[in-house]
């Protein structure tokens, strides 16, 4: 019975220093000082930490501390998205959709998009009601669009606010109800 409480001290121990590791990397990053976070960040992604794995496919993305490299990025930015990272996700689908380390594809943009939309990262939210907007990766579908942008905006992203109006334009009384109607079901608390 001691050596598991001993054993469970030690793993609470570990994973502090495994998140303190996490922020001095983001501290290093924030000043500038791009070969200290990448030291602290890649033991760490290495060993399955997604923000960490994220951090360095953002850092692969910008030439911040290693060269510029979109197909590290990617591999990075994947590693963190199959773990769930919504911001590795969004960026992955962003790259997918802008065709940089990989081959285009929308319709995996539209997949990792997605992924993090679900999460309520407002950037996925925005960018999935332009892919719906303009028909990339899915059928143009007004509805669709307008529920998305609805969902960033509510969040308060006035890039969607913005698009709204614009779409509302374009869109029946019905067609605007029913993305209302979607947007509420997602996310009930736009009531």
């Amino acid at each position: 019975m001691r050596r598991l409480g001993f054993m469970l001290i030690l793993l609470l121990a570990s994973a502090t220093t495994l998140a303190d590791d996490f922020v001095d990397g983001v501290t290093a990053y924030d000043r500038g000082d791009y070969a200290t976070a990448f030291s602290k960040w890649k033991p760490l992604a290495e060993q399955g930490d997604a923000d960490a794995q994220c951090s360095l496919g953002w850092m692969y993305f910008n030439g911040k501390g290693v060269p510029q490299d979109d197909k590290q990025a990617v591999y990075w930015y994947r590693k963190g998205a199959e773990q769930g990272n919504a911001w590795a996700q969004y960026n992955l689908g962003l790259m997918y959709r802008l065709g940089q380390g990989v081959v285009r594809d929308h319709r995996q943009a539209i997949y990792w998009y997605n992924q993090a939309a679900e999460q309520g990262l407002t950037s996925a939210q925005y960018n999935l009601g332009l892919m719906y907007n303009v028909g990339k990766g899915v059928p143009r579908d007004y509805v669709q669009a307008y529920m998305w942008w609805s969902l960033s905006a509510a969040q308060g992203n006035e890039g969607g606010r913005r698009k709204l109006d614009i779409l509302a334009e374009k869109m029946t009384h019905e067609q605007i109800a029913e993305a209302q109607r979607l947007a509420r079901e997602w996310m009930p608390s736009l009531d």
